[in-house]
């Protein structure tokens, strides 16, 4: 019988009170995104063909300053872990303010659309969407990441049940929303893609007044949310310090993503769909240990702050042991019914014979899934925890390193020497597998115990 002691109970009930709002908040996202390729699809198949690549561009554009801003959780767990709320409300205004310079840099990049897309070689139709569909997207980039910053006020707390419910909120107005838009029901005017990325905007502008509003609350008074508005460059420039190389990382995985999805597209149209469905089945096991990732940076920062480095370990192997159970589950279904799961995903208007190839190797690639679901597991946990201390220099360097010489160079060799799907896979398997033992290295040295991103608490 497994013996857990009551501090231990009590880490992993923190834990999963934490993560698991969190995990419900990526979950409303990737519905967001969903429903809006799915409206997209069933209105033209030019504006679908142009919404991903628009999309994937508009995404990598944000993540920098979205990385970024979303580290104020990160200074917001270890000031009250310090016990100093009155440091709070600065830290997140300084994530407000690279808020605003992200909006201006976006605003700036969405009137470089035409040139950008122009460079893909799409049809003069496609780019045309393309463009609208980017700067509609980058044009109101500046709410989303304003938003990230005050959803890192109340994970920082530990009080994700906020997000979770702006997130929901988000959903529950973007999916009626982006449907009237696109396709112009009732009042609203058929506005296609252009009306997409406007749906899009606007929930994210009802996710943000949602957290202000929620900031605004009597309760949070002592964190000076609404009285210690300045630009502190001293402050600001730890947060670019600390958070900069967060965003990058953030950067990194949707570039090394987006190779790994234009080599295996030159493939062929079988090979390409086996590994969307694949990649989209992989998301059921991919958003909880995001969320089980930012649930452990919280509570490693609230650690840090308070100085205790003793903690960490605590809560890192019980972030590893829900995330083990939760991946076990989902592992036995990939191996035992993976039938079951690949044929949700046939089209109606396909040949179940020209699909049964697709299930074939769909089979194969989950396999290989599986094999890699427990490292990835690992390195979301480890990386999450170095991040939450502030050693995000590394997490940076180390990751950019790896893409590099593990994925985007072995990429590009394979598909300029011919080979196959299989072996596409198995370099993003051996990629994921030298990220977790690169990151659980550097977590056993335990450089990252004498690691602070705020500054010291003044002696009393």
């Amino acid at each position: 019988m497994i013996h857990i002691s009551p501090a231990t109970a009590i880490i992993y009930r923190r834990i999963f009170k934490v993560s698991m709002p969190l995990v419900v908040s990526l979950g409303a996202t990737t519905v967001m995104e969903f429903t809006d390729r799915l409206f997209l699809a069933r209105y033209s198949l030019d504006a679908i063909a142009a919404a991903l690549p628009a999309g994937i561009m508009a995404l990598l554009a944000m993540t920098i300053f979205l990385g970024t801003t979303s580290y104020v959780s990160v200074f917001v767990a270890q000031y009250t872990g310090q016990g100093r709320p009155e440091m709070v409300g600065r830290a997140v205004w300084q994530g407000i303010y690279v808020a605003l310079l992200g909006a201006v840099v976006l605003g700036g990049m969405a009137f470089l659309a035409d040139g950008i897309f122009a460079l893909g070689g799409h049809s003069r139709e496609i780019q045309v969407l393309e463009s609208i569909y980017f700067r509609t997207l980058c044009m109101g980039a500046g709410i989303h990441l304003a938003g990230g910053a005050f959803a890192g006020f109340f994970t920082g707390l530990g009080r994700t049940r906020v997000v979770m419910l702006a997130n929901l909120a988000g959903m529950l107005l973007n999916i009626p929303l982006d449907y009237c838009l696109i396709n112009g029901i009732g009042p609203f005017p058929e506005l296609g893609i252009f009306g997409a990325g406007l749906a899009t905007v606007i929930s994210w502008g009802l996710i943000t007044a949602i957290l202000w509003m929620a900031m605004r609350r009597r309760e949070n008074a002592r964190f000076r949310l609404t009285t210690d508005r300045r630009l502190r460059l001293d402050l600001w420039l730890r947060l670019m310090r600390y958070g900069l190389p967060s965003g990058m990382e953030f950067f990194l995985d949707i570039f090394a993503f987006t190779v790994f999805i234009f080599v295996v597209g030159r493939l062929g149209t079988m090979e390409l769909a086996a590994t969307n469905i694949a990649l989209n089945i992989n998301a059921l096991a991919f958003m909880p240990l995001v969320g089980f990732a930012m649930g452990t940076s919280t509570l490693v920062g609230q650690a840090m702050g308070a100085g205790k480095p003793d903690d960490v370990p605590v809560v890192v192997r019980a972030s590893l042991v829900l995330t083990f159970a939760y991946l076990a589950v989902m592992s036995a279904v990939f191996l035992f019914a993976p039938e079951a799961v690949l044929q949700l995903f046939q089209p109606r208007d396909m040949d179940p014979a020209a699909f049964a190839s697709v299930v074939g190797m769909g089979r194969i690639l989950l396999m290989i899934v599986v094999a890699y679901l427990f490292f990835d597991g690992v390195s979301f946990i480890v990386y999450g925890a170095l991040k939450g201390a502030g050693d995000t220099v590394f997490v940076m360097t180390s990751r950019l390193a790896l893409v590099i010489t593990v994925m985007v160079g072995p990429l590009l060799a394979g598909a300029r020497l011919g080979f196959g799907l299989y072996y596409f896979w198995a370099v993003s398997c051996t990629f994921l597998v030298m990220l977790s033992l690169v990151g659980w290295w550097r977590f056993r040295q335990g450089k990252w115990r004498h690691m602070l991103v705020v500054e010291k608490r003044p002696p009393a």
